[in-house]
């Protein structure tokens, strides 16, 4: 669990890179996202979706290496030698990385707010890797989507969703949103609870990385740049199992999964 101290010392670190190793990464970065553009413009439409999937994690575990960004990853992780099928990943969200990050442990198909498609370049490339989008203006848009992601789950993908329904500077967290919890009760899915969070070298949040409140994505990218050595840890609960959550109803089965990551965060 977390340190205390955590909640209490937001400081960002005050240890920035220079001049020339930033431009290294831009370029870098412009190099790696071009590769992404021709996997999703020429490759994505002839590969089945395991070979999709498998070239996605590559590409995200890429970008996260040319923003110099380190994974830690810690509790009960998914194992590498068992295919893992039919489960509901939910996490808290504070960035961009978020997505790339879990993408870098294991291939998984998100449930994105619908203005990500609009985001340059990243707004296409996220559309070709089977995001689904949901449009949070329009309330009828929630049962498209949990059919679309009942669906998807019933064929064996394992979706990811950030049901606070935005991003966090990660010193809070925002109540879930229960509805899309419904496709994998209706599915019978294993949910998955992971808490995430970005820490200073002092263990401190490190709430400049995030990408929240009126920072703008490439304010959000260029912070990145600027730290020596960006951290996200991926800490993996333990699943929750179907008979484990048969007695609870959704907004009590969202609740708890809500708690679990808020404990494990100390939020």
């Amino acid at each position: 669990m977390i340190s205390s101290v955590t909640l209490h010392t937001t400081q960002p670190t005050t240890h920035q890179t220079n001049a020339i190793t930033r431009y290294f990464r831009v370029a870098r970065i412009v190099c790696h996202t071009c590769v992404g553009l021709v996997l999703a413009s020429v490759l994505f439409p002839f590969t089945g979706n395991q070979i999709k999937a498998r070239l996605i994690q590559w590409w995200c575990t890429g970008l996260l290496a040319a923003f110099n960004i380190e994974v830690k990853k810690t509790g009960l992780l998914p194992s590498e030698n068992t295919a893992l099928s039919n489960t509901m990943f939910v996490a808290n969200h504070v960035s961009w990385s978020d997505i790339h990050a879990l993408n870098s442990v294991i291939p998984l198909r998100f449930i994105a707010k619908s203005e990500i498609k609009n985001w340059p370049i990243f707004g296409y490339l996220v559309s070709k890797a089977n995001t689904l989008f949901i449009d949070r203006t329009k309330r009828q848009d929630a049962k498209r989507t949990i059919d679309i992601a009942y669906s998807s789950l019933q064929s064996g993908d394992n979706l990811c969703l950030f049901p606070e329904g935005t991003t966090t500077d990660g010193t809070e967290m925002k109540p879930f949103k229960s509805s899309l919890i419904q496709a994998a009760i209706l599915a019978k899915s294993p949910i998955w609870p992971v808490a995430l969070h970005y820490p200073n070298a002092d263990s401190s949040i490190n709430t400049k990385i995030a990408y929240a409140g009126e920072t703008t994505l490439v304010e959000s990218m260029r912070n990145m740049l600027l730290q020596k050595n960006p951290i996200i840890v991926l800490h993996f609960l333990a699943p929750i199992t179907p008979a484990e959550y048969a007695a609870m109803d959704r907004r009590t089965l969202t609740l708890h999964i809500e708690g679990l990551i808020r404990k494990q965060l100390m939020l």
